[in-house]
């Protein structure tokens, strides 16, 4: 890729026979194999950027839910019982307006809830409420699948 072939200059009252011109071109190989790793390592760590907050999913044998077009709403409940949407925090009161505010009206968006194996179930159903409440209808619980 970065080889030239050489050829010898008339020397000038030289009895080396001629000189060598150097190499005017880049050699990309070295970039190549850096962007190539770059790319890997970012193939594998992608999927496990995908939910920012960390909680315990309780595990089911439901089948998952197909992939849509339009990127679903995550709404997280932690082990302490603090709200999330996406990565940000939020209170329970505002969640219904900031559903609103984000999905523009738009009340076919899914809308996946995803609560620690240890929160309460009466809480969950508050949030779901509160979901319905604001005119959603398509919410999903998220769990991990049993292996077996």
């Amino acid at each position: 890729m970065g080889a030239t072939l050489a050829t010898k200059t008339k020397s000038r009252g030289r009895r080396t026979g001629g000189t060598y011109r150097p190499m005017a071109e880049i050699n990309v190989t070295p970039f190549v194999d850096v962007m190539l790793v770059l790319l890997i390592v970012f193939m594998v760590a992608a999927p496990l950027l995908t939910s920012g907050v960390a909680v315990d999913l309780p595990q089911s044998e439901a089948k998952s839910i197909p992939d849509e077009d339009n990127k679903p709403i995550e709404i997280t409940l932690n082990k302490d019982g603090t709200l999330y949407i996406g990565d940000t925090e939020f209170k329970e009161e505002r969640l219904k307006f900031q559903l609103q505010a984000m999905t523009e009206g738009q009340i076919d968006r899914r809308i996946y809830i995803r609560a620690d194996k240890g929160i309460e179930y009466g809480r969950v159903m508050k949030i779901i409420g509160a979901i319905n409440g604001a005119g959603f209808s398509k919410v999903a619980l998220i769990s991990e699948s049993v292996n077996r």
